[in-house]
């Protein structure tokens, strides 16, 4: 049995028949500046409403149950104003990983006119994607939920309701730190605050009744251990992902590498931004991604 060289299915990936160009139907004209990127989905809307529902949960049982009946101010003062910055962190960064167009790649541009614009060689291969009929850019994936080619795409994240991609990975690897940073936070405050009841009389430890403050503090814990474990867990695979330069569907599929290998310093700039800044841990700072290099249509 002869074995057909994988470069002959190339040339016929490369060709406009096979792509069958005329089936789709030119891209939309693009929105008016400034339209907000959001994911009408049902599930992920949910999720995102949990989310902030239980940040502020939080932010309650901290400055209500915890922080506001203590006796020492300076105590309340400095734990109130960490803990209220970091939670407003954590939810800015949960808005501009939601609201933020991840990578999408325009939506039917596998046109005639946008294939023979590439101006492709002998050798070079370009994918369309069947669902929504787009040259696909080399590393990008269809997302099911956002019905979108996504550059770069890591993973759909329903607690962002959005995908994770080449322009909001910042925002989520931020959105995970700050919540895994005020779930320990949290946590913290709430031993200190079971061992100063211990020792003084309960009925002093909070503008609430003993019952209720000891059900509200032990729902904190577990919402704050539960969502340390996983936040921190997302953040490190997130991390590491990034130092590698290797998204989490190329790990999950084994991909074979065809980019160019980056330092693990040159891979953090390419998501945070450059040059290294405060702006790093500020999810009001948007990285510099650079213009769309046409070729990355190709490979």
């Amino acid at each position: 049995m002869m074995l057909i060289p994988t470069h002959h299915f190339r040339d016929i990936e490369r060709k406009p028949e096979y792509l069958q160009p005329e089936k789709c139907v030119p891209p939309p004209h693009p929105g008016p500046v400034g339209t907000m990127w959001f994911i009408r989905d049902g599930c992920g809307i949910a999720c995102a409403i949990v989310t902030w529902f239980l940040v502020l949960y939080a932010e309650f049982v901290v400055l209500f149950v915890m922080l506001i009946p203590s006796r020492d101010y300076v105590y309340s003062v400095i734990n109130g104003i960490v803990f209220n910055l970091l939670a407003f962190l954590a939810l800015a960064s949960h808005c501009r990983a939601m609201l933020t167009d991840p990578g999408a790649v325009p939506k039917g541009n596998a046109t005639k006119e946008f294939i023979e614009s590439l101006q492709l060689k002998p050798g070079q291969v370009v994918y369309k994607c069947p669902k929504c009929c787009s040259i696909k850019p080399d590393r990008a994936h269809h997302c099911s939920v956002c019905k979108r080619c996504i550059r770069k795409m890591d993973h759909h994240c329903p607690w962002v309701n959005n995908c994770v991609g080449e322009n909001n990975q910042k925002y989520f690897v931020l959105f995970t730190m700050y919540i895994a940073l005020i779930s320990l936070h949290a946590l913290i405050m709430v031993g200190f605050h079971f061992l100063h009841c211990f020792e003084e009389d309960w009925t002093r430890c909070s503008s609430f009744s003993p019952p209720t403050t000891v059900v509200l503090l032990i729902l904190l814990c577990f919402e704050g251990l539960l969502f340390l474990i996983f936040t921190s867990v997302m953040f490190g695979t997130q991390v590491h992902s990034i130092c590698t330069d290797e998204t989490g569907i190329e790990q999950l599929k084994k991909e074979e590498r065809r980019w160019a290998k980056k330092t693990k310093w040159m891979n953090m700039k390419a998501v945070f931004g450059h040059p290294f800044s405060l702006g790093w841990a500020s999810p009001f700072a948007t990285p510099d991604q650079g213009k769309a290099d046409p070729y990355q249509y190709v490979v």
